[in-house]
């Protein structure tokens, strides 16, 4: 049997018996046939309904549709192994083995989460980022929890908090700060957290999860999911504070924490945008700011134990900081931040090295690949002359790498006599000594790889997508 054949099998059998799982709650009460109840016994009967759904969460986690949806999800994610090498797609015939067993421990609260795999990746400003990988069934039960509860969270969080959200972006949170930069608010208060998410409190959050959830078997799941150690080079490190990222249940606890930052924010009415450990704070002036950041950093530190990263943290115009890869311009216009463009030409640089070994097909489909999710980000910037600029440098690269490719002299002349340079056009390229970069520049290299060329080729023009998406 096919391992999509068995996925029906498990989709359509299911790991609980009956059509909605092995309990399924009535959220719409009895209404009865006769007159209308009282409005203070209609909203006393609903208070008496959430509070049984908070107190049996559990059995919604383990409802029928629900841990369906959460492997679809995670097998749609991929992902890389956790401890115990087990990968996405072997989960499957674990599943159909020990799902019972999976399904009773959570119903019972025994469930036990395993040590997460400790992997660090590189940050785009520097330094490395920790990051703590679930085992494939640990992040199928986060994924069914995330299912049930951000539901019920996500709507009572902060319209101006824009991290891991549905239906919100990181665009949109920059285009919330434009637009108070555009009302005069033109200095910002830019809060960094250090390492936030290995450093949050496992009690405080706990106690923050314990206000909206009264299932107390979720609770101590969620509380081992906190504590489960971290293995790194063969050694497993216990946790006492902290919620790696790399887990389907961290963003939403980190929003649930920083919830309380942003209802402090609102009561002191000040005009803000959070994305996830990013705050943006928009006031008029310095001196406005640096009370601001002080009294901030007082109650980040004081009430939530969480670390500021002093030397990062700043007062300034919106203009000299950047906000998610943004620069919020005088009035409110979008620009791109510097360290993005120093960014993505140092990816283009890594894709377009001449000595990969790869086809010039490949390093093509490759920079597609990057650079359409790169310019569609970035569309609401101000940037015309600046991917105008990245095209014929991306262009001026490849034709290096082309030439390279043909290693000889008597190969680049071909090549260009093929792409209908003159032959002794060709010869003088060819035989010249220049280096790689300065031949790629030549008239030749651009009358035999002109732009048609590289259309041909399916390459993406930044300008003409920039273009498109801002119609």
């Amino acid at each position: 049997m096919s391992v999509e054949q068995q996925e029906g099998t498990w989709e359509q059998l299911s790991l609980i018996e009956g059509e909605g799982g092995n309990v399924r709650h009535d959220a719409r009460g009895d209404r009865g046939t006769g007159a209308k109840a009282d409005e203070e016994q209609q909203a006393l009967a609903a208070s008496e309904r959430n509070r049984a759904l908070a107190s049996e969460l559990m059995e919604r986690i383990c409802e029928r549709g629900n841990l369906n949806r959460a492997y679809k999800r995670v097998k749609r994610n991929k992902g890389a192994p956790g401890v115990d090498g087990m990968s996405v797609k072997e989960m499957l015939g674990w599943l159909k083995e020990h799902g019972e067993e999976l399904i009773a421990n959570l119903l019972d609260g025994s469930y036990e989460p395993q040590a997460v795999k400790g992997v660090e990746i590189p940050k785009p400003g520097g330094g490395k980022r920790q990051l703590g990988i679930p085992t494939a069934v640990d992040r199928l039960v986060q994924q069914a929890i995330l299912q049930v509860l951000q539901p019920a969270w996500d709507p009572t969080f902060s319209e101006t908090s824009y991290g891991f959200r549905p239906g919100r972006s990181a665009q949109d949170a920059v285009k919330r700060g434009a637009e108070y930069v555009g009302e005069g608010r033109s200095m910002v208060v830019d809060v960094d957290l250090a390492k936030f998410f290995d450093k949050v409190n496992h009690d405080i959050l706990m106690a923050r999860v314990a206000r909206r959830v009264e299932d107390k078997r979720l609770l101590r799941i969620i509380r081992r999911f906190l504590k489960a150690g971290m293995m790194r080079d063969g050694v497993c490190v216990e946790r006492y504070q902290g919620t790696p990222q790399g887990g389907p249940l961290s963003p939403l606890l980190a929003n649930l924490l920083l919830d309380d930052l942003d209802k402090e924010l609102e009561s002191r009415g000040h005009r803000y945008c959070r994305y996830a450990d990013d705050c943006n704070i928009y006031v008029r002036t310095k001196a406005a700011g640096e009370r601001v950041l002080a009294s901030i950093t007082a109650y980040l530190e004081g009430k939530l134990k969480l670390q500021v990263n002093r030397e990062k943290s700043a007062v300034g115009p919106a203009w000299e900081r950047k906000f998610l890869g943004y620069r919020i311009l005088r009035g409110g216009k979008l620009g791109m931040a510097p360290k993005s463009q120093e960014r993505v030409k140092g990816r283009i640089r890594e894709i377009t090295r001449r000595n990969r070994g790869v086809a010039l097909e490949r390093m093509i489909q490759e920079l597609n690949s990057y650079l359409t999710g790169w310019v569609t980000y970035y569309r609401y910037a101000a940037c015309g002359t600046l991917l105008k600029g990245l095209d014929q440098w991306i262009r001026r690269k490849l034709r290096c790498v082309k030439l390279k490719q043909r290693k000889r002299t008597y190969g680049v002349m071909t090549f260009l006599r093929g792409q209908g340079v003159p032959e002794w056009r060709a010869w003088l390229l060819a035989l010249s000594g220049k280096g790689w970069w300065r031949k790629s520049g030549s008239p030749q290299a651009q009358e035999a790889m002109p732009i048609a060329w590289f259309d041909e080729l399916g390459l993406v023009s930044l300008t003409k997508r920039y273009a498109m998406l801002n119609q």
